[in-house]
């Protein structure tokens, strides 16, 4: 819809319809920019009303009638996307960072749950329960909309810190807590050492993983001149420092290692 909406606010430019309203063409159109354009629509339909009213000559009303009738099918596009932005702007409203939010309780979230009696991993709309025991005791409990245990725990332990105002001095959880935003905050922000498994430990374990000559973890790695030898016994040699952002915001820093020529490597094929 953007896209379309977009054309159309060019060709109207184009066509000298109505006047430009925003600078930056290359930006989405607001539901505020939408409807002043279907504004401006209205005004040139009621100033070739006007026109067809005055005009004598029957040839040129026609024609008139034509340019109106135009207008017209750009202005009923126009309503279109006025509606569906509006429709677009209250739904992403309550979705926020979420996938997906059910209709009938737009607090919950679509969630696989644990119990599937039908065992095909049908979405549920639901909610995640977080509890935090210490020596079987229930110390707090939280409910969430994120799905992703992941993303719980940050939130779960201010929550806990709030309540109490301290934290346990280890943070035991599952493999589910197991991410690098969580070790970081858990060490760095509230000064407490994580006992969490990541996520590919037991996969880590298996013969297959370890026999992986592929899998760059498996490579020797020499810390003196800080390279990585390859399964072709060539030396991956530290080029630069890299990072990325995920789709959260979190920061995550890389070292990138090359080899000088790969050209002849008998394992690429």
């Amino acid at each position: 819809m953007n896209e379309d909406s977009k054309a159309l606010y060019h060709e109207l430019i184009t066509n000298k319809i109505i006047p430009e309203i925003k600078k930056d063409h290359d930006n989405d159109l607001t539901k505020e920019e939408i409807d002043l354009i279907g504004s401006h629509l209205d005004k040139e339909i009621e100033d070739l009303n006007q026109h067809i009213d005055n005009e004598k000559c029957t040839k040129i009303r026609k024609q008139i009638r034509l340019k109106r009738t135009k207008i017209k099918q750009y202005k009923k596009q126009i309503n279109d996307y006025s509606g569906r932005k509006h429709k677009y702007d209250v739904q992403k409203s309550i979705l926020k960072d979420r996938n997906s939010y059910s209709k009938t309780d737009h607090d919950a979230t679509f969630m696989r749950m644990k119990e599937d009696h039908m065992k095909n991993g049908q979405l549920k709309p639901g909610y995640n329960l977080q509890i935090a025991t210490n020596s079987q005791f229930v110390l707090s409990y939280n409910v969430y909309q994120n799905p992703t245990d992941t993303r719980t725990m940050i939130p779960f332990l201010n929550l806990i810190q709030e309540t109490y105002g301290h934290l346990p001095e280890y943070i035991v959880a599952d493999a589910g807590y197991g991410s690098e935003p969580n070790y970081m905050a858990i060490i760095d922000d509230f000064n407490r050492i994580p006992l969490i498994t990541y996520g590919m430990f037991i996969k880590d374990k298996t013969k297959k993983y370890k026999s992986d000559i592929f899998n760059t973890q498996n490579w020797d790695y020499d810390e003196i001149n800080d390279e990585y030898i390859c399964p072709n016994n060539k030396r991956l040699g530290f080029k630069r420092y890299a990072y990325r952002h995920d789709k959260y915001g979190f920061k995550r820093d890389f070292k990138l290692y090359e080899c000088d020529d790969c050209s002849e490597c008998p394992l690429r094929h």
